[in-house]
């Protein structure tokens, strides 16, 4: 894993890699099995929904609602962490999820397939935004686009991996009188419990602990971060409620929102539109890998770009065009072809997005707000991208009978949320040239 990191010093320069080989590739193996656990309902779908007799919009409502228990638990969970440290907080958060992902299994109706999803959201709620917050104490902000890009590999890593994998378990159909997707979802869910405990063992709260870190390392970084502290933000500290409605807050979770919908609906849905085409389960799971192959490289190559420049606004804007055209693309492609190049479009864009948006946002965050702000955009953004669109979807698809034409809704969605960046950022950069930005 080479970041190729710029460094001022030789300690710095020393420092900062030990902690990205300490922290980052751990991180990504959990985050990886979050998404493993978050998006396998997609595969598995290919078997239990005729099985349990599941229709379109009964299947999409039930997976919307991971993003539902999502939203309502996602800001309590990471003041938690702040309250109670990283090391437990996140250890709890994969012991739980992996525990409830491994029952899903035990799903026999609709109703109980709704119970699971909506205890699923609820246990890894505040995960992505806890890791982010971490980062944060960590790794200074020069930094955090790429770190946040490669950490974030594992988003798309998790769907290359795990669809052929989960095809794969898929035919284990009959074994012990299981179906392959009650296997699926119990192998799946045994190796977050095991990572979860492992957290207990490997991370390190802050800094100021890490007797893996020699005195020099641990000076250097503190004053780091420390020195950060004192930069002007656009959100300075106010009231938990407050929060929710400051427009800085509020326009990044819109923006949040057109790449939270594309990734979490593709997730869910893509494996049906491609086997819409007459495909087997396998050909399925190895095509629905595909485009997530292209978004973990190129997401990568983007963050390193954003931090290499210094540039947030137009690295995050354009993965957001991409994403728009690659959806109103796909919406009116009638074969298989097209469809996986616009596919590729759109999750390249979706993954792309996040290293240099999370930068930006997480800089308009003040310490104070940084744990509450960051779960309340990622919150907001996945109760509209996931918890909403995820439904639309269904709906659409249930209408016009079109896999396709499904992601018309999420297409317009992505232009909105391409037009508020811009109008934000235009009035973040007119705050800063007036020398503070006030909190709303």
């Amino acid at each position: 894993m080479s970041l190729s990191i710029p460094v001022a010093s030789e300690v710095e320069r020393r420092t900062i890699r030990k902690v990205v080989w300490r922290l980052l590739p751990f991180l990504m193996v959990c985050y990886l099995l979050a998404f493993i656990d978050r998006g396998n309902v997609g595969m598995a779908s290919l078997q239990m929904n005729q099985d349990l007799a599941m229709s379109a919009r009964v299947f999409g409502f039930g997976s919307s609602l991971f993003f539902v228990s999502y939203f309502f638990f996602e800001v309590p969970s990471n003041l938690a962490l702040q309250k109670y440290g990283a090391r437990l907080w996140i250890a709890r958060i994969m012991i739980t999820w992996g525990v409830v992902s491994a029952c899903t299994a035990l799903v026999h109706n609709a109703p109980t397939f709704y119970l699971l999803r909506f205890l699923l959201g609820a246990a890894e709620a505040g995960f992505f935004p806890g890791v982010l917050l971490y980062l944060t104490y960590w790794i200074p902000a020069q930094y955090r686009g790429r770190i946040v890009a490669t950490f974030m590999v594992a988003i798309p890593a998790a769907s290359f991996i795990g669809s052929p994998i989960s095809a794969l378990l898929l035919q284990m159909d009959g074994i012990w009188g299981l179906r392959g997707w009650h296997w699926l979802f119990l192998l799946e869910g045994i190796p977050t419990v095991l990572m979860g405990i492992a957290c207990l063992f490997v991370l390190t709260n802050k800094p100021e602990g890490a007797k893996w870190l020699k005195d020099d390392e641990r000076e250097w970084l503190v004053n780091a971060l420390a020195s950060e502290d004192r930069t002007p933000k656009k959100v300075k500290e106010m009231p938990l409620l407050k929060l929710f409605s400051n427009r800085y807050v509020l326009c990044l979770a819109l923006v949040d929102t057109c790449a939270s919908a594309a990734g979490s609906t593709l997730s869910v849905w893509q494996p049906q539109l491609l086997k819409s085409y007459g495909l087997s389960v396998m050909q399925t799971g190895l095509l629905n890998s595909v485009p997530y192959a292209f978004a973990a490289v190129l997401m990568v190559f983007w963050g390193r770009r954003s931090d290499r420049t210094g540039e947030r606004r137009w690295h995050t804007v354009i993965p957001m065009l991409l994403i728009g055209v690659g959806l109103f693309a796909t919406s009116f492609s009638g074969s298989l072809i097209p469809t996986m190049c616009m596919l590729c479009a759109v999750l390249v864009g979706a993954y792309a997005f996040k290293g240099p948006f999370w930068a930006l946002a997480s800089s308009m965050l003040s310490n104070s707000t940084a744990a509450a702000g960051l779960a309340t955009i990622n919150a907001i953004a996945n109760l509209l991208g996931g918890g909403l669109m995820v439904n639309v979807y269904g709906w659409v698809k249930e209408a016009t009978g079109s896999y396709a034409l499904a992601l018309l809704p999420l297409a317009i969605l992505t232009l909105i949320s391409v037009a508020t960046l811009l109008l934000l950022s235009r009035s973040a950069s007119g705050q800063g040239a007036r020398n503070n930005a006030k909190a709303v």
